[in-house]
């Protein structure tokens, strides 16, 4: 392993780090998307028996948004339901698209990734093929110039492409977790606000 970074000189380091943050990324995003973590199941069921039974309080609220990202949705309506229906949607909404921001968080970075990966591998490939045509001397070619500048390209190329359809796989199927569990906790917000308001039950 050493000996092929050696011998693909100075534009594999580039690659290598883009590796690096790009696993460090996907096992951090893995983690932190978890449905169970996000979307913990029965949270807006233990909200609405503690607000039957109990009614509403600062206290409980902040304890509801320290549970989860739904946990901070659904506070925010706990927070106004004394509010009118479009206050108290208002604020769930603009709580809501917080979460989400920060559910989508490093996603850009590993996309970004995931595009210029095969752009580096590329210039990598540029830089091998100055090497090849550099050992094109008066005398004839300089064998361990000619063999440093095709494993400069090859191998700077199929790293660059080695990252980034990883990168780009998992980079998607994020963004499609986040769609879904921004979709979900808006369904269980909304039906908090239907059962607060009477519009529906519990």
């Amino acid at each position: 392993m050493f000996a092929i970074i050696e011998a693909s000189g100075w534009p594999i380091w580039p690659l290598l780090l883009a590796s690096v943050i790009a696993v460090a990324l996907i096992i951090e995003r893995s983690m932190s998307l978890r449905r169970s973590k996000v979307v913990p199941q029965g949270l807006l069921e233990e909200v609405l028996a503690d607000l039957r039974l109990h009614g509403v309080s600062l206290e409980m609220a902040n304890q509801v948004a320290l549970h989860s990202p739904l946990g901070k949705v659904l506070a925010a309506g706990l927070r106004n339901v004394n509010s009118t229906r479009e206050i108290m949607k208002e604020a769930i909404e603009e709580t809501g698209r917080a979460v989400a921001h920060e559910l989508e968080r490093y996603l850009t970075t590993l996309g970004t990734i995931a595009a210029i990966s095969p752009l580096l591998g590329l210039f990598g490939t540029i830089v091998g093929m100055i090497d090849i045509f550099a050992s094109q001397g008066v005398s004839g070619a300089n064998p361990q110039q000619l063999a440093q500048g095709i494993s400069i390209a090859l191998n700077t190329t199929g790293l660059g492409l080695i990252i980034a359809i990883p990168a780009t796989i998992f980079w998607r199927h994020f963004r499609a977790q986040v769609d879904a569990l921004v979709i979900d906790m808006e369904q269980q917000a909304i039906k908090l606000v239907e059962v607060v308001h009477g519009e529906r039950r519990a």
